[in-house]
């Protein structure tokens, strides 16, 4: 499906900026990252596994199934981990699709610099815009979602102000290692790696080897949930747990100028991010679905917490502790990797002068390598949503119910800007490509994306006030008008000459505009927009 090429062999491309610079890796990777437009800074200290890592802490198949296990088992019963493998099918074909982008445009910050190589500057500034604010709401989400694990560990009760407190202490952790510098992010990223992974392995062989209370023939037995209704609506529904899990893949992408040989490495380590992710999900919510007693006390709501019933009744209280520790390094990795993804992306469109405050958020430490502005904005905000939520704990309820719409949004308007610039000549250059393959995948991905957005923009609560019930489409359109209004009041879009629309070749876009003259790679009107 793939094919790899030597990167000598791609056409070079040239934009403002060029020249070496601190922090360059090889000669090889700052003059490709030169031929895209940009003086290379960050230092390539990460490698193909610590890249995988940063992915696979930020996916955190720890923190997304015992998130929503409770909830998906008492709305769909044992079925429910299916949609683990059918999420997993559909984020891979998108995968795929990141791989082809990326291994032609290793810029940092992803989905901005991808979406505006393939369409433009405001296609590319909204897709952007709509990343980020999920990345932020998904920052606060993790941190605050830690707590009650904090408190099951120490022993205190999760109370607000108590939860609070410990999502400002992973967010202030999280925040010092990304500015200890990549080399440091890159150890911390593998260090949650294993211990996430090998607490998995080790939690879900245990429960199976002591705690198994069922056979395989339950993951085919809905166990009485969904009745009065329509099953395949309460599968649906419970199907989300799979939908927010396979998100994460993109952070290996969003960092490409601190990986070395980018091109090859990222693409490679965003598909591992999937399937070893995936994987690994999947066998922690197998082993736990078997260990669960009583499926009716679930699905009645009697066990509200059935992965801490489980855990308790598996290890006894006083290991169960040393699983939360663990637990909690799985918390910290994500909002660690999320930092990482959000920060690299608001340099992104900083250096690019495409934000306010560009000059202060596109300043870069020439001690640690890393931009350090852009990193206090991504740990600043998702504070001041934590904090907020003292005042109004459905505030932050509202703004965390548009983070994976928004992040699936954000992917989706780069799979969309993907196949507009195939339709119109592109053809992947990168060492990476799906050869014929591209366009049915590109499809594909683009049909999967479209109908898991409708799946959890879907009204589920008719008892509730429509604006709840309708929460999470009222969010992202919330979002993609504040959107349009800053464009439209500050025209940060228009700004900036980093080369844009280029996707598609030169030839091809004059024969489609008739007598527009044919420009070469660096003329300036090749960047118009």
């Amino acid at each position: 499906m793939s094919t790899d090429r030597d990167p000598a062999a791609v056409p070079p491309e040239t934009g403002p900026g060029t020249g070496a610079g601190a922090g360059a890796g090889t000669d090889a990777d700052a003059a490709r990252l030169a031929a895209l437009g940009y003086e290379p800074h960050f230092r390539r200290d990460m490698s193909l596994w610590a890249n995988f890592s940063l992915g696979f802490t930020y996916l955190s198949p720890v923190v997304g199934v015992y998130a929503l296990f409770g909830f998906a088992l008492a709305t769909a019963g044992p079925p429910m981990i299916w949609a683990f493998v059918i999420a997993g099918v559909g984020q891979m074909l998108v995968a795929l699709v990141f791989g082809e982008i990326v291994s032609q445009y290793p810029v940092s910050g992803g989905i901005y610099p991808w979406a505006r190589r393939l369409w433009g500057r405001r296609w590319a500034w909204m897709s952007g815009w709509v990343y980020l604010v999920a990345l932020l709401a998904t920052i606060a989400s993790v941190s605050y979602g830690a707590g009650p694990y904090a408190a099951s560990m120490l022993g205190f009760r999760p109370t607000a102000t108590a939860t609070i407190g410990c999502a400002l202490v992973i967010l202030a952790v999280a925040t010092l290692i990304n500015l200890a510098g990549t080399r440091y992010l890159a150890l911390a990223a593998i260090i949650g790696f294993a211990a996430e992974l090998l607490g998995a392995l080790a939690v879900g062989i245990w429960l199976l080897a002591t705690e198994r209370h069922h056979g395989l023939g339950v993951l085919f037995d809905g166990q009485g949930a969904g009745e009065g209704g329509s099953y395949a609506a309460a599968f649906l529904a419970a199907s989300l747990i799979g939908i927010f899990q396979y998100y994460g893949f993109e952070a290996c992408g969003d960092v490409a100028e601190e990986v070395r040989d980018p091109a090859r490495r990222i693409p490679r380590a965003m598909r591992m991010t999937i399937y070893v992710g995936g994987a690994a999900a999947t066998f922690v919510t197998l082993a736990l679905v078997l260990s669960v007693a009583d499926f009716g006390a679930v699905i009645s709501e009697a066990d509200a917490d059935p992965v801490t019933t489980a855990l308790t009744a598996a290890f006894g209280p006083v290991a169960v502790k040393v699983i939360l520790g663990v637990v909690l390094i799985s918390f910290v990795s994500c909002a660690m990797s999320l930092q990482a993804a959000a920060s690299r992306l608001t340099y992104s469109y900083a250096r690019d002068r495409m934000i306010a405050g560009s000059g202060l958020l596109a300043r870069f430490s020439a001690a640690r390598h890393v931009p350090p502005y852009a990193l206090l904005l991504a740990a600043v905000l998702p504070a001041l949503l934590v904090i907020g939520s003292k005042v109004s704990a459905d505030a932050l309820t509202k703004i965390i119910s548009f983070a994976s719409l928004g992040i699936y949004l954000g992917f989706q308007m780069v799979v969309l800007a993907a196949l507009r610039a195939r339709l119109k000549g592109w053809r992947p250059a990168g060492p990476f490509t799906l050869g014929r393959w591209g366009p049915a995948v590109n499809v594909a991905a683009l049909v999967y994306g479209v109908a898991a957005m409708v799946n959890m923009s879907w009204p589920r609560t008719p008892e509730a006030p429509w604006y709840d019930d309708y929460i999470v489409p009222l969010s992202g359109a919330v979002v993609i008008a504040l959107g349009l209004a800053y464009m439209a009041a500050t025209r940060h879009h228009g700004r900036g000459d980093a080369p844009a629309g280029d996707a598609v070749p030169v030839p091809a876009r004059d024969a489609a505009a008739g007598s527009e003259p044919q420009v070469t790679p660096g003329d300036p009107q090749r960047r118009r927009t």
